[in-house]
């Protein structure tokens, strides 16, 4: 039996001109409820003091899961953006399109950070953030997302935790 948060996970994606949609979701009161409620359940015993979340549906994400966890966020900004503080920066490794993304981190010392994005393909940007978290003082809990596509080896070095795996969405059947 699937899980709730798998099932609508599932019910809620699509492929539009062969891009993987997960904007569907948050437009689901009852959907995106669930959805926040998977990625917060493997962490929710875990000592988790902060989540943080990737710009831009990490944002979203990270924040709903930090409400659920009863816990504070943390921003993770790309590009210039305004960002006022203490900041720790990196460049992440390429993405799967070959983009090294200039990743920004407010300083968070001593928290225990989970990170929590929609997708994980190549782990570049998770790899990158927990670099910065653990620059700052704190402790990585590990990544919760809804769509896990990395290695096992990545998959591992990263603690991550996903609703559903890439491999066990639809197929995409061309154009939509």
């Amino acid at each position: 039996m699937l899980s709730p948060a798998r099932a609508l996970a599932l019910e809620h994606f699509r492929w539009v001109g062969g891009h993987a949609d997960v904007w569907s979701v948050f437009r689901d009161a009852g959907a995106l409820a669930e959805v926040v409620r998977g990625p917060a359940a493997p962490f929710r015993d875990d000592g988790v003091t902060a989540v943080c979340g990737i710009e831009s549906r990490g944002f979203l994400l990270g924040a709903a899961v930090a409400v659920e966890l009863g816990v504070g966020f943390i921003a993770v900004r790309k590009g210039e953006g305004i960002f006022p503080g203490q900041k720790v920066t990196r460049r992440s490794e390429p993405d799967y399109r070959g983009t090294r993304q200039e990743l920004r981190l407010l300083r968070a010392p001593e928290d225990r950070v989970l990170l929590v994005d929609d997708w994980i393909e190549t782990g570049s940007q998770a790899s990158a953030v927990r670099s910065m978290v653990e620059e700052c003082g704190g402790r990585w809990a590990g990544c919760s997302v809804v769509v896990d596509q990395t290695s096992a080896a990545r998959r591992t070095d990263l603690t991550v935790h996903s609703i559903v795996t890439a491999a066990g969405l639809p197929a995409w059947d061309g154009p939509s």
